[in-house]
């Protein structure tokens, strides 16, 4: 696929879930992988900052032919060079990772999205390229590791009407909070421990994108 075709199944997205196998209740990435497409999700990232390059590749390799499969939009977090050896869809960047331009030059049909913790790291990554961006964290979390402030829910509403790129959430959703980051214009969340960590997947997911497209 092009980046054109995959900007627009993008804009298809509710629930984003982010994989993190030591989060995960003892499953492995792969049965999450499992769970999420059986809910409906229409994306999902491959986040395993403890692994290797030879396992995420062959993770992310294993992802990829199950994604293609199902038609799931395969997000790689921060490996540029993972992403285009196992042909992911994109790659999400960070703000110490590579730069949105040169990572736009080694992919040019990728779908890149970049983390941003205010409004001028968003404009900024929108004015240099990317796809969409993240707001984050919306609330404390513990998977994101240095991330000693969280922005509140209101940064959505204070952020989004300065962007004309899609846009996710991130950082400490639930289920009990989903409803206040909805209201403050969130429609695209993504999210780890309460997907990865519920006893049904699947259903959670399912769940999860019926609150979101209320």
């Amino acid at each position: 696929m092009n980046r054109a075709i995959r900007k627009s199944m993008f804009e298809a997205v509710d629930i984003y879930p982010v994989t993190c196998e030591k989060l995960s209740a003892g499953r492995s990435n792969l049965e999450v992988l499992e769970g999420v497409i059986q809910g409906g999700a229409r994306i999902v990232q491959l986040r395993e900052k403890e692994a290797t390059s030879r396992e995420l590749y062959r993770q992310a390799l294993l992802f990829r032919e199950i994604t293609a499969g199902a038609g799931v939009l395969l997000i790689i977090n921060d490996r540029v060079d993972i992403a285009l050896a196992v042909d992911a869809d994109g790659v999400h960047l960070g703000q110490g990772d590579l730069p949105l331009d040169a990572a736009r030059k080694l992919g040019p049909e990728l779908i890149i999205g970049a983390s941003t913790h205010s409004l001028e790291e968003a404009v900024r990554a929108q004015d240099e390229g990317a796809d969409y961006v993240n707001i984050g964290p919306i609330f404390p979390t513990s998977t994101k590791e240095g991330a000693r402030k969280f922005l509140g829910p209101q940064a959505i509403s204070a952020i989004s009407p300065s962007l004309a790129i899609p846009f996710t959430v991130m950082g400490g959703i639930h289920s009990q909070n989903l409803p206040e980051v909805i209201r403050h214009g969130a429609r695209k969340v993504a999210m780890v421990t309460e997907i990865t960590q519920a006893p049904d997947i699947a259903e959670t997911v399912r769940t999860l994108r019926e609150a979101i497209r209320v």
